[in-house]
């Protein structure tokens, strides 16, 4: 049986964007539109600004997450993604777990996210992992089914 490992990478990169597509068409499929519209960059995951970090199975990219500062102590967990043919395997949990080293490791105090009502499994997550709902924040702040999250590190 193949091992996921999880390792940085380029969020320019041409074979993470392949990844980062699939994403936004899931999210699209839920949410409608273009899935997501927060202003994102490479910059965004460039440290040490942030971080950005794929699953790799059978040397294809299954699953991605990143982090980019937000504020003077936070890190925002952004394009947490799993490809539906590699989910239940714990790839999600795993990404986090490396998202929350990496930003502790570069001096963050707690985590913060945007999810949506749509993302049950993404929901029940962040919950069993500890992380509790906040006042809204971000690029959907005030929008209908918007849920924030944060964790402290």
């Amino acid at each position: 049986m193949s091992e996921i490992s999880i390792r940085s990478a380029e969020f320019d990169d041409p074979d993470v964007q392949v990844l980062v597509a699939a994403n936004l068409r899931d999210l699209s499929e839920r949410y409608g539109g273009t899935g997501d519209d927060t202003p994102i960059s490479g910059k965004d995951f460039t440290p040490p600004a942030g971080a950005f970090f794929v699953a790799v199975l059978d040397d294809k990219l299954i699953g991605s997450a990143g982090w980019r500062r937000h504020g003077s102590s936070d890190a925002e967990l952004k394009r947490m993604f799993t490809l539906s043919a590699a989910r239940g395997r714990g790839v999600a949990r795993r990404m986090l777990a490396v998202i929350e080293e990496s930003a502790r490791e570069a001096g963050c105090a707690r985590v913060v996210l945007e999810t949506g009502d749509k993302q049950p499994e993404a929901i029940a997550l962040y919950e069993s992992a500890g992380y509790v709902r906040i006042p809204d924040f971000g690029f959907y702040q005030g929008h209908e089914g918007v849920l924030s999250y944060a964790k402290a590190l």
